[in-house]
């Protein structure tokens, strides 16, 4: 079953995020609640003006940051003024009658738009991101995350704290609930470091429960991990993550959408999910209540297609309902990080984990010592068996009774009887 159609899926659409869930109280902050209509937008997917902005000029930089920053404008509004006007410039420079005439954008919004290119707060912005070490990614940056780029609706800008890597590309997003039981913080534990080790980058929410669990399990390990804030990566939230996200900054990275600037906003955290699960090619969900927040991942996952997988609980447990429900509903249902490895499918691009290893799909990481070292021999393209005995450094019987077992495995091909390619 593809991973689009394990979950039933709503029709509702709020820029890309979904908020049909009612996340329980348990799980969220007070302040995480659902956003109004105009702090939302709302779209369905047949729009004429659902193509996002893929890459910004660079003479539109700071025009494009400016009309980023506007409260209410998002991934579907911003796609349709820069497609009407041609430019952020000529969105700032347009009288309240040319902005009205564009679908969505209302009179409030209008205002909002024109007075924009009066305020200081780009200005102030980037001086702060100066300031704290903040880089500004906009689409069709060479740091721009590529798994998120190709979203349906990717964010129209990102905050970053530290550096995204080629390893990043392999990445799982683990989430749960912020009241976890001891099996919970178990199992996330089990999950983060084990798959850190063979070199699969860690993204959650710094959030309590899980997620932080979810990052130091995966620093533990020597492994990278990706935070996706709520809050500004300059303001962290909770509180008490500070030194948790100090010690990610040198291996991973701090992201979020929300400027340094920006007030407490309603629906920000259920938003950030889908960027979680936008920086992964599977999502586990450990530990959730039936109406837990972590369900929203989930559910962006699944429309994201995103594998979707779920660690079981115990029938009783009100902790292990969301995750009970989930497999129920077609998530795959795992136990150990070998059951990840297994299902996860071929990488939009390759990955290369750490010096002289790439992977090309996930499956890789299961393989021993000599099969690794036959594999990373060869090449994409056709790969004389010679050539991967001398690379390999292994006996010519060895390499060739390895080769037998790639090829069955699905990771190799026989071009001829004495080339072979990875797939």
């Amino acid at each position: 079953m593809p991973p689009s159609e394990r979950l039933p899926h709503d029709n509702s659409k709020s820029d890309g995020f979904l908020f049909d869930l009612n996340p329980s109280i348990d799980d969220y902050e007070p302040s995480e609640v659902i956003p109004t209509d105009f702090e939302r937008e709302s779209e369905q997917d047949d729009s004429p003006w659902s193509s996002p902005v893929r890459s910004v000029a660079t003479d539109d930089r700071d025009h494009y940051l400016q009309l980023a920053l506007v409260n209410g404008v998002g991934p579907i509004t911003l796609a349709a003024l820069m497609q009407y006007f041609g430019s952020a410039r000529e969105v700032l420079s347009a009288t309240l009658s040319q902005l009205g005439q564009v679908p969505r954008v209302g009179p409030k919004l209008s205002t909002l738009i024109r007075d924009a290119s009066q305020e200081n707060l780009c200005e102030k912005v980037k001086q702060h991101c100066k300031q704290t070490n903040t880089d500004i990614l906009l689409p069709g940056d060479e740091s721009f995350p590529r798994l998120l780029a190709e979203l349906p609706n990717p964010p129209v800008l990102l905050f970053t704290r530290g550096t995204f890597t080629p390893a990043d590309q392999l990445s799982i997003g683990i989430v749960g609930t912020r009241h976890c039981t001891h099996y919970g913080k178990t199992m996330a534990e089990r999950l983060s470091k084990g798959l850190a080790q063979v070199g699969i980058t860690i993204v959650s929410g710094l959030a309590r429960g899980i997620d932080s669990i979810a990052h130091r399990g995966s620093l533990e390990a020597g492994g990278r991990t990706i935070a996706v804030l709520g809050s500004s990566v300059s303001d962290i939230y909770p509180p008490e993550h500070k030194q948790l996200a100090e010690d990610i900054i040198p291996k991973g990275v701090l992201v979020s959408e929300t400027h340094p600037f920006a007030k407490p906003k309603a629906g920000v955290f259920p938003q950030r999910n889908r960027i979680i699960s936008g920086l992964s090619i599977g999502v586990i969900v450990v530990e959730a209540a039936d109406r837990s927040g972590s369900l929203i991942t989930a559910r962006h996952a699944g429309e994201q297609g995103r594998d979707l997988f779920a660690v079981p609980g115990q029938a009783n447990s009100r902790m292990s309902r969301g995750c009970n429900q989930l497999i129920r509903d077609g998530a795959i249902l795992i136990q150990d990080v070998e059951d990840v490895i297994e299902h996860l499918g071929p990488l939009v691009e390759k990955a290369k984990i750490q010096e002289g290893k790439v992977i090309h799909h996930p499956s890789e990481l299961n393989l021993n010592e000599i099969e690794q070292a036959v594999l990373q021999a060869i090449e994409s393209a056709p790969t004389d068996i010679d050539q991967v005995i001398v690379k390999s450094k292994m006996p010519v019987p060895r390499v060739l009774s390895t080769l037998s077992v790639l090829e069955m495995r699905g990771l190799i091909y026989r071009i001829s009887g004495r080339s072979v390619a990875r797939k």
